[in-house]
């Protein structure tokens, strides 16, 4: 199974083209890099929580959980670890 990050950076490739115009760092902001805007973030958290099987609440959708692959990563295992779920 393809790691947490991985899954991310594939979904954010596929779906937000300008983030193959150089390869993100884990902590560089998605906002600043031009990456994501509102719109893109409602997408990205409809797929968090389709691909990871996690309810994202609006409290959880802050930058310090969703401006870059590291914090997306982090935020995604404590969900899935609240859950219950492994892996």
């Amino acid at each position: 199974m393809q790691s947490t990050e991985k899954r991310l950076r594939d979904f954010i490739n596929e779906t937000f083209p300008v983030a193959l115009d150089s390869e993100l760092a884990a902590e560089e902001s998605l906002f600043d890099a031009g990456v994501l805007d509102s719109i893109g973030v409602l997408g990205l958290m409809n797929w968090l929580e389709r691909e990871f099987d996690i309810y994202v609440d609006d409290d959880d959708v802050i930058p310090e959980n969703i401006d870059g692959i590291g914090p997306l990563v982090r935020f995604v295992e404590r969900k899935r670890a609240e859950a219950g779920l492994v892996g």
